[in-house]
């Protein structure tokens, strides 16, 4: 199912990644008083009611007659880079500057939207003081149609704006009975990893093109494998690069597509490159997968490329920076060589499998029971923690939702020695799990 993308466009310091951070629920991207602070996109999950989108937060427009001469090479790249996520989204936020009013930047850029024919949804933040209400009529000179005040740094108005936004969203692709398969893999990673070769390997064929020069794949390929008796789906994408790196228009279409696939497929083969250890970049993609909830299987490509001698301190090392996957198994392989392979499909099914796991309530409460007993929450004050209920979620069952006296009383390193007993009580190989803390409300309570 492809997720409707939404971009956050607007001139520098309006207060988009304070309104990305706010619909997030997290701080993720860079908040700082100086202009222009984010230079690059910052491109997220999030659910809104219910609805699935990718959020995009671009870099702040500048005016060219703002800026000078030595500075106009980087905002013309940063302007580049808002009209391409502009071009790829289903909706756009044009979000202005409330307090310092309309100035020459906000029409030009009224103007640039106007000319994509999208969907858009005027926002006027800093609208956090009695009285500014007022100053909303003024924009309507942006031509823009309605303007919605927000507040993102004070959480005021944001219902009404996702509420707008979601309306004008298109209904989510469903694919056909004659797209589905037993299991959907998408391969994903940084450029030159190997993917596409990857892919042929699995195949047994030529299906992508494999260059030597990083980047060749521009587009997500899908291919269909017989494996016994299953009809498996293999998504290949091109490589994500660093936010930083993706500048060209192409790149950049590129990343989104990657991010797609692994929103469509089932489990996700991270592909490493093993010469060059597990970067950065490499932990970005991780992140994403288990942000949106999908099986991984790390694979770490071009094995024979290692030194023989080498080989325990780099999958040490692998293993240490890629820690917080280590629910997920790891493979070394040479998809060039062939060496390796064979487990591939077996492991990815089993984390399927494993990631569609289902428990009864009863069974669920009674390992809860059990891990609290053998190690009691800390108290806050007088208050322990209860946990009353516990369940799978009926749609997403690698989450448990447990309802307890106070979610307040729930600290990180509990949540986490909860995850591990229930990983070890009923494995979820390869699967992230997710659990979400609810007050319990008594049924006999009155309203």
């Amino acid at each position: 199912m492809a997720k409707s993308i939404i971009a956050i466009a607007g001139r520098s310091n309006v207060g988009k990644s304070t309104l990305l951070n706010r619909l997030t629920g997290r701080r993720l991207a860079v908040v700082a008083d100086l202009p222009g602070t984010t230079r690059d996109r910052v491109i997220a999950p999030v659910t809104w009611q219910g609805k699935s989108m990718t959020l995009i937060d671009t870099g702040g427009y500048l005016a060219d007659f703002s800026l000078q001469p030595a500075e106009l090479p980087l905002q013309q790249k940063v302007t580049d880079q808002i009209e391409r996520a502009i071009s790829q989204a289903d909706a756009i936020i044009f979000l202005v500057d409330g307090k310092e009013g309309i100035i020459a930047a906000d029409e030009e850029i009224a103007e640039i939207l106007r000319r994509t024919a999208k969907p858009v949804v005027l926002a006027v933040n800093k609208m956090d003081v009695r009285g500014s209400v007022n100053q909303v009529a003024d924009f309507y000179r942006l031509g823009m149609g309605q303007p919605i005040p927000v507040s993102a740094y004070h959480n005021l108005g944001i219902d009404r704006l996702m509420e707008t936004v979601t309306l004008l969203l298109p209904e989510s692709s469903v694919e056909s009975p004659s797209e589905k398969h037993d299991m959907r893999l998408a391969i994903v990673g940084k450029p030159n990893a190997g993917k596409s070769t990857l892919l042929n390997a699995l195949c047994g064929e030529e299906r992508a093109i494999v260059h030597e020069v990083p980047g060749t794949t521009r587009d997500s390929l899908d291919a269909v494998v017989r494996w016994g008796d299953r009809e498996i789906l293999l998504i290949d994408t091109a490589g994500i690069k660093r936010r930083g790196r993706v500048r060209r228009g192409v790149e950049y279409y590129s990343l989104l597509r990657a991010l797609q696939a692994i929103d469509r497929c089932d489990v996700a083969l991270l592909l490493l490159d093993a010469t060059e250890l597990a970067t950065v970049q490499d932990m970005h993609i991780a992140n994403y997968i288990t942000e949106v909830g999908k099986g991984i299987v790390v694979v770490i490509n071009k094995w024979d490329l290692v030194p023989a001698a080498q080989r325990k301190e780099v999958q040490r090392f692998i293993l240490w920076r890629l820690r917080f996957l280590s629910y997920a198994p790891f493979l070394y392989v040479s998809a060039k060589r062939g060496s390796g392979l064979g487990k591939i499909l077996s492991e990815a099914w089993d984390v399927w499998q494993q990631r569609q796991k289902r428990l009864s309530q009863r069974v669920i409460e009674r390992a809860i029971k059990q891990s609290v007993d053998e190690n009691q929450p800390v108290t806050r004050g007088t208050k322990r923690l209860r946990i009353i209920k516990a369940y799978q979620d009926e749609v997403n069952l690698a989450t448990f939702v447990l309802s307890v006296n106070d979610p307040k009383l729930i600290y990180s390193s509990y949540q986490r020695y909860l995850e591990k007993r229930l990983r070890r009580k009923f494995g979820f190989h390869g699967a992230p799990l997710r659990l979400i803390f609810n007050k319990y409300k008594s049924k006999n309570r009155e309203n």
